[in-house]
């Protein structure tokens, strides 16, 4: 079967950033242990007219120009994003509203008519389910159909103000190309995948009685020195929920649905539902690639040793390192190099050495995550991570988490930094891994093309992140809570949202411009 994979990526993320060291100052947090144990340095922060759809947009847009595409080559547009505008429109429509509009002058109304959109949702793993999905289809239509699609990953990584997930916020999109005889990176149809249903990370509809809404909006306003009297708060209640207002959102039922952009999130559990689920995936991918023939482990006796750069989605910019000591475990265990390790290190705790009880199971839990960081300070898994991890740090340390499109965004960071430093990657190997709360872990393998430093010359990301614009923490908060009414840096060369539900538009009805 003819090779396919991804023939070009282009990255956008906003042009306002919150520096980690004014952050942890915001905060009194421990900036050493941000930067030196996180690896942070700085967050993206979307400004007034930017959002999910814009920064996917962007990123198309981006993409088309550089390839000189013509929207009716293009069969399929799939965006992955877990930062969805609507419970029912997807989002890749708000992004093709907006190609169509800049667009139109030159190929015709409706150019993109016949181009299948779609979002797909699974927390961080999303574009990585997007591009699989787009492989297979381009991969089925075969090399004389000349199938183009274009997967995209958007998100703002929010979290709510003060939480333990906060400096781990970034945000921004980005589009792949995916065709027949890539340039940059072929991928063969060899994929691991582990999944299990748990609740590590999620962003639950949540309920709320209306009473109490109106109770605390009668508490802050008699905080605020508004006199309030029993009377006056008996009557409002006594009619809830009986409003005959016409359009009434807030009275109609006795329970509100509230969505937030921001998650609810167990940190430990999900470093470790993450490390499990990669490492399983990692074992089904071995299995998988030693049935296809695409591994010898007779001959290649480490697989991950086989791989020159390790991509993994990176919430943030060291998560990689932090997680992988259970797969390098894993790759090595029953070898000569093992020995030498627990014989430095001592030997791993085993689950059976521990009651079947959860009290049991939590301690083992604890003892596992001790050993992963003993792990990770030996020198041999030390020299494997310089090796295979340490450029794919690089943009998220400067960006954040861009959930979906975070392992892209390592895979960008690697490729411009090998491109960057001459070195030789042509024909090598790299492992890839996806992971998405829930949880589902996708492990997969790209092969480096001849013309990939032609591709990794044009992404500029270190020197577009380099002229960025820094925000204090007023703006910083001010935007988290969308008290900011306009944008911090007007937009230029870009798409930006204009306007919701405005007059003559319907509830809720987001308009989008190109703006010269």
């Amino acid at each position: 079967m003819p090779e396919v994979g991804i023939d070009d990526i282009a990255l956008h993320f906003p042009r306002l950033f919150f520096a980690m060291q004014d952050f942890a100052e915001f905060r009194g947090a421990d900036y050493g242990k941000l930067n030196k144990g996180l690896g942070l340095e700085a967050m993206a922060i979307p400004d007034v007219h930017e959002d999910t759809a814009t920064m996917g947009a962007n990123a198309v847009s981006r993409l088309i120009d550089r390839n000189s595409l013509e929207p009716s080559s293009i069969g399929r547009i799939y965006l992955g994003t877990e930062s969805a505008l609507d419970g029912a429109k997807p989002t890749a429509t708000y992004i093709m509203d907006m190609l169509e509009q800049r667009y139109s002058a030159k190929f015709g109304n409706d150019c993109f008519r016949n181009c299948d959109v779609v979002d797909m949702t699974f927390a961080c793993i999303g574009a990585v389910d997007a591009m699989h999905n787009t492989l297979d289809w381009v991969a089925r239509g075969g090399e004389s159909r000349k199938r183009v699609g274009i997967v995209v990953f958007a998100d703002n990584a929010k979290y709510d103000l003060g939480s333990s997930g906060e400096y781990t916020q970034g945000a921004g999109g980005g589009a792949i190309l995916i065709r027949h005889n890539p340039r940059l990176l072929a991928i063969p149809d060899v994929w691991g995948v582990s999944t299990m249903p748990v609740h590590d990370f999620f962003k639950p509809r949540r309920e709320v009685e209306t009473r109490t809404v109106v109770e605390n909006v009668l508490e802050l306003a008699e905080e605020s020195g508004a006199s309030i009297t029993a009377n006056l708060a008996e009557r409002i209640l006594k009619f809830l929920p009986r409003s005959s207002k016409k359009n009434d959102v807030l009275f109609e039922n006795e329970k509100l649905m509230i969505h937030k952009d921001t998650p609810v999130f167990d940190g430990q559990f999900s470093n470790r539902c993450y490390s499990e689920s990669v490492k399983q995936a990692f074992i089904d991918f071995r299995s998988k690639a030693i049935e296809e023939g695409r591994y010898d482990p007779k001959e290649d006796e480490i697989l991950t040793n086989q791989w020159s750069r390790i991509i993994v989605h990176l919430p943030y910019a060291f998560q990689g390192k932090r997680m992988f000591p259970d797969v390098f475990r894993h790759d090595r265990r029953h070898l000569p190099i093992w020995e030498k390790i627990t014989a430095e290190i001592g030997p791993e705790p085993i689950p059976e050495d521990f009651p079947d009880t959860p009290a049991g199971i939590e301690e083992f839990e604890k003892e596992n995550d001790a050993y992963r960081r003993l792990i990770s300070k030996t020198q041999d898994f030390r020299v494997f991570v310089d090796e295979r991890i340490e450029k794919t740090q690089r943009a998220s340390s400067l960006i954040g988490n861009q959930y979906t499109g975070s392992i892209f965004l390592a895979l960008m960071s690697a490729m411009e930094s090998d491109y960057l430093d001459n070195t030789e990657m042509e024909s090598k190997r790299i492992g890839l891994c996806g992971y998405g709360s829930g949880a589902k872990a996708k492990v997969f393998e790209g092969i480096v093309q001849p013309q990939w430093r032609e591709i990794a010359s044009r992404f500029h990301l270190f020197e577009r992140l380099s002229t960025r614009h820094a925000i204090n923490k007023t703006v910083y908060e001010a935007l988290h809570k969308g008290k900011r009414k306009r944008s911090v840096v007007k937009p230029k060369s870009e798409f930006a949202l204009v306007g919701i539900g405005k007059e003559g538009d319907l509830e809720g009805q987001r308009r989008y411009q190109w703006v010269e």
